[in-house]
C-alpha cells in the first residue's frame, strides 16, 4: 500500500521555484531518507506532506487522501526547529501529545524518556539543543502513526547519543508504516535506510534502494551523495 503518493508537485517561493514537478511514491514498511544540499527544498516538500504548506500546484495523497484532517492524525512531524514551549516539563508534553492526538502512547514515551535519562519533571528551558530534541523524538515516535516525517532528527545530538536514537527509531515503528527522514549526517544514519531519495533542482534525481546502490555502483550513500552534489 501507499502512503504518501506526489505527482507534479510544483512550490514557488516568490519567483524562485523551488519543487519543479516532482512525482514520489512511498509505501508502507519502508524507512526512506531524503538527501540533498541546503536550499534544495527537502523542508518545503516534508511540510507540503504535512499539510503546513497549502499553496501549491500538483497532487498530494497521504493515506489516500489530501492534506486535511485525517492525514493529520495518521503522520507524526518532526520539525527542524524546537517546538516546544519553555515553561513546560516533559511530563506537560506528554500530557499535551496525550490529549491531542488519540494514538499517543504514554507507557511508550516513559520508557524512551527512562532509557534516554530524562527526567519528566525537568523544564524545556533548563534542557539543551541535543535533549530538547530527545524529548521532540519521544513525542513523535511514541505515537502510533502510518508515517513518520523526521526532519534533522540527530542535528544537535552528540555523537554518544545517535547511535541510541536511531535505533529508537527503529524499534518504535511498525511494518505497516513508514519513516521519511531528511538528514545531512548521512555516514550516521545511511545503515538504516530501506531507500534514499536524492533531491535536486526541485526533483527527485535518484530514487533508489539502498542495497541495490550498494551493489550495482559499488559505494556508500554517502559517498553517491558527495559524487552527485560535488561543485
Amino acid at each position: 500500500m501507499n502512503i504518501v503518493e506526489i505527482k507534479g508537485l510544483q512550490k514557488k517561493y516568490g519567483k524562485k521555484e523551488v519543487l519543479k514537478g516532482l512525482d514520489l511514491i512511498i509505501s508502507s514498511g519502508q524507512i526512506v531518507g531524503l538527501l540533498g544540499p541546503n536550499g534544495c527544498g527537502k523542508t518545503t516538500l516534508l511540510k507540503t506532506i504535512v499539510g503546513l504548506i497549502k499553496d501549491y500546484n500538483g497532487t498530494v495523497l497521504i493515506d489516500g487522501n489530501p492534506p486535511n484532517t485525517h492525514t493529520k492524525s495518521v503522520v507524526s512531524y518532526l520539525p527542524e526547529k524546537t517546538y516546544l514551549s519553555n515553561w513546560m516539563t516533559v511530563k506537560d508534553a506528554f500530557s499535551l501529545f496525550q490529549d491531542f492526538y488519540a494514538d499517543f502512547n504514554m507507557e511508550k514515551a516513559r520508557d524512551m524518556a527512562n532509557s534516554l535519562k530524562l527526567e519528566e519533571k525537568q523544564k524545556i528551558s533548563t534542557m539543551s539543543k541535543g535533549m530538547q530534541e530527545k524529548v521532540q523524538l519521544i513525542l513523535v515516535m511514541s505515537r502510533e502513526s502510518k508515517i513518520y516525517i523526521l526532519d534533522e532528527p540527530i542535528g544537535g545530538v552528540d555523537p554518544a547519543a545517535r547511535d541510541y536514537i536511531l535505533s529508537t527509531i527503529l524499534k518504535n515503528y511498525s511494518n505497516e508504516s513508514s519513516i521519511l527522514l531528511s538528514t545531512h549526517l548521512i555516514h550516521d544514519v545511511e545503515r538504516i535506510f530501506d531507500k534514499v531519495l536524492f533531491l535536486k533542482d526541485g526533483k527527485i534525481e535518484i530514487e533508489e534502494y539502498v542495497d541495490t546502490i550498494r551493489e550495482e555502483k559499488g559505494m556508500s550513500i554517502d559517498t553517491l551523495f558527495r559524487e552527485v552534489y560535488r561543485v
